[in-house]
C-alpha cells in the first residue's frame, strides 16, 4: 500500500481529484495518511477533514526565518513516513532537505507544458495569463518529480489542451484542470502505487 501525503495551498481541486480517484477505485493500492497547507483557510483542509483525514497547517509565516520553516516542514513530512509526496497545487518552494529526505519521492502538478511557462514566477492563475499573452495555441499540464530546481525534474507525464480564441487566464485554466490536471495526477500515483513507473538516474522508466 503506498502511503501519501498531498501538500496543498488552495481550494484543493486536484486533492479533489486524488480522493475521487481513491473512491472509485481509479487509484489503487493508495492510502492518503495526511493533507498538509501552508495556508490555514485552505478550502483543502476541509476536504480532508470530510474525509476523516489529518489536515496540518505549516505556514512560512509562523517562523521566525525560512531556514527555520524549512526544518519544521521537512520534519513533518518525516513523522508522517510516506512512500510519496503530491504536490497538488502547493505554493511554496520545496526545501532541498525535503528533497533529499524523499529522493525521487516528491511529484508535482504544474498547469503548464513544461519547459514553457514554468519557473520561478509561475504558479496559479499566473501561468494561463503568461500562456495567452504569448499567444500559444496548445497549453496543457505536466506531472514531474521534484528535485532541487524549480519544475526542473524529471517529467512522468504530459497532456495538451487547446486554447480557445476567447479564452480567458480563468477559462483557461479551468479546462487545463478538467482535461488535463485532474486526468494526470491520479494516474501518475495509481502508476507509482502499483509499479509501472520508476525514476532513475534521471530518467522516467515506464514497465509495459
Amino acid at each position: 500500500m503506498l502511503r501519501i501525503v498531498v501538500c496543498v495551498s488552495g481550494s484543493g481541486t486536484n486533492l479533489q481529484a486524488i480522493l475521487d480517484g481513491i473512491d472509485t477505485g481509479r487509484v489503487t493500492n493508495t492510502e492518503l495518511t495526511a493533507v498538509i497547507s501552508n495556508n490555514a483557510g485552505a478550502k483543502a483542509l476541509k476536504r480532508a477533514e470530510e474525509h476523516g483525514i489529518p489536515g496540518i497547517c505549516i505556514s512560512p509565516r509562523e517562523y521566525a526565518d525560512r531556514e527555520t520553516f524549512n526544518r519544521a516542514f521537512t520534519e513533518e513530512l518525516c513523522r508522517r513516513k510516506p512512500d510519496l509526496v503530491v504536490l497538488a497545487g502547493f505554493l511554496v518552494k520545496i526545501p532541498e532537505q525535503a528533497v533529499a529526505a524523499f529522493p525521487n519521492r516528491i511529484i508535482n502538478i504544474h498547469p503548464s507544458l513544461i519547459p514553457s511557462f514554468c519557473g520561478v514566477g509561475y504558479y496559479g492563475l499566473k501561468v494561463h495569463e503568461k500562456a495567452l499573452e504569448r499567444g500559444v495555441r496548445v497549453t496543457g499540464a505536466t506531472v514531474h518529480f521534484v528535485n532541487e530546481g524549480m519544475d526542473e525534474g524529471p517529467i512522468i507525464a504530459q497532456k495538451a489542451v487547446y486554447v480557445e480564441d476567447n479564452d480567458t487566464p480563468e477559462s483557461l485554466q479551468r479546462r487545463v484542470m478538467e482535461q488535463a490536471e485532474w486526468i494526470l495526477l491520479p494516474q501518475a500515483i495509481d502508476d507509482i502505487a502499483n509499479g509501472r513507473l520508476t525514476v532513475a538516474d534521471g530518467k522516467v522508466r515506464r514497465k509495459v
